[in-house]
Formats: C-alpha cells, structure tokens, sequence
C-alpha cells in the first residue's frame, strides 16, 4: 500500500467520521426549498444574517482551497524519492510574510465581517425603538422552562397580568408585516429561543428578562426550537410559530383573549406568571 493510498483511506475516513457525528443534527429543523441547506428566510431582516452566513462560507472555501494546494504540492513534490534537503530557512523574512498573510485576513476580511455585523446589530437588531415606536407592534412575553414555552399577550386593556391576557402553550401566532417584540425569561435553568426561519436566536435566563424583535414577510408555520441543552427532555421544547394575515390574527387574539377572561381564575397563582413590560 503506497503512502498516497494511507492518506486517502485515513482523509476518507475522517470525513465519514465527521459526517455520522454531525447526522443527528439534521433531525432538527430540515431546509426547505435551499440549496445552501438552511430553512427559508421569513424574515424581513433575515437577509443580513444570511449574507454574513455566505460571505463567510465563501472566504472559509477559498481559504480550504488553499491550504489542500499547499499540502497538496507538499506532499507529491517530497514523496517522489528524491533525496532529502534540510533548510534552515530565513526567520526574519518567514516572519514578515506570515504576519502580512495574517494581517489580510484578520485585519481586512475579519474586519470587514465584523465592522458590518456591528453595523447590523446597531441598526436593525438591537434598535428596539424601530419596533416600539410602531403603534401596531405587538407585545408577547415568553416564559421558559423544562420542558415548554409559555406565551403571554396582553388583552385589550394592554395590560400583562390581567384577566383579559391571552395565555399559550408551545402555540405563538403572530401578524405578518408588523413588528412583534418578544421578551424572554425562564424559571429554571438556561434556555435558548430559537426561530430558524426568522434567523433569531435569544437566550431566556432565569433572573434576567432578555428581549428581542422581528417582522415576518410571510405567512405560514414555522418551528420554535430550543437552541440550548436544557436537561434531559431538551428534545421536548418544540413549538410552532404561525404568522397569519392581519385580519386573521386579529380574530384570534379577540376570540382568545374572550376565552381567557371566561376562564380567568384570580386564585391560580401558578397561572399568573407574568411581569410588568419592561422598557428596553
């Protein structure tokens, strides 16, 4: 068995390795309809994370690409029989070019992604006032713990707490085109609230409220999963998230909240586990 063949099989290996380790991953959320393998973008802010996704998956390839020439021409040109040559080589200019090649892709390309998702967290994903300032944005307050989400609307009177609040389990619907502001906590331990579809992620700690914000270009229904292991039935905390027309999420928040108030029961304090909305 030649030397070439060695580095194939144990190459081939790895990668078969690599990818049995990694399979039970896509029992997750599955794509739909991407050839870059990720769920499709609902969001009317998603492109910026999908972009930095592929502008940093085009530098890694090209970088990859690279670096097989190298060890590529490495390998063929010492393994041809050829008598051994030791060089010292020249450290100082060795040096000079290792920090100029380091220099380009930290400094201008490792820049460059982060001055811009800077840029992006400023502008879009951290600006909460973009989405308070509207005065059709609507309000939920998400409650985590092993295993489940739980989702609080204030009613009418625009009050949390109160007898009107629609109150939801695994179950968060939302109006298409208006911003929805979500603030996250959990009674337990560390959990993440995780909307592929809509290219957010949030943790929900306990102690803390975390908050968060989007605005869905499509309607449809999408997963909510848990992006963080939260104990031993993490695999438990999927919800579905529905965004509906404007006209239709109003019906239900009416008829849902009518329900609510039915049902209210002022004695459960289990039940009555929301905060007063936190000024971000």
């Amino acid at each position: 068995m030649t030397r070439f063949t060695r580095c194939f099989q144990t190459a081939l290996a790895t990668l078969l390795g690599v990818w049995l380790l990694n399979a039970p991953a896509f029992a997750a959320v599955q794509p739909e309809e991407s050839a870059w393998r990720m769920p499709r973008d609902v969001s009317v802010e998603g492109h910026r994370i999908d972009w930095l996704i592929d502008i940093t998956t085009v530098f890694i390839t090209i970088l990859f690409v690279i670096m097989c020439y190298l060890m590529a021409v490495s390998f063929f040109k010492h393994t041809n029989g050829s008598e051994v040559h030791y060089d010292h080589g020249n450290g100082k200019s060795q040096i000079t070019f290792a920090l100029t090649i380091s220099a380009v892709i930290f400094l201008w390309i490792d820049g460059n992604l982060f001055f811009f998702s800077l840029k992006d967290l400023g502008e879009v994903f951290w600006n909460f006032d973009v989405a308070e300032e509207q005065e059709d944005a609507v309000r939920i307050e998400i409650n985590a713990h092993q295993w489940a989400w739980d989702a609080r609307y204030a009613g009418p009177d625009n009050e949390f707490n109160t007898a009107d609040d629609i109150v939801t389990l695994n179950d968060i619907r939302v109006p298409v085109n208006r911003p929805v502001i979500l603030q996250l906590a959990a009674t337990d331990v560390i959990h993440a609230f995780y909307l592929p579809n809509l290219r957010l992620k949030q943790d929900a700690v306990p102690g803390m409220i975390n908050p968060m914000w989007f605005e869905a270009k499509e309607t449809g229904e999408f997963d909510i999963a848990c992006a963080q292991h939260c104990g031993a039935h993490h695999y438990l905390m999927k919800g579905l998230l529905t965004i509906l027309e404007d006209a239709e999420y109003e019906a239900w928040a009416a008829e849902a909240s009518r329900r609510s108030a039915l049902a209210f029961d002022d004695s459960n304090s289990e039940l009555q586990w929301g905060w007063t909305w936190k000024e971000i």
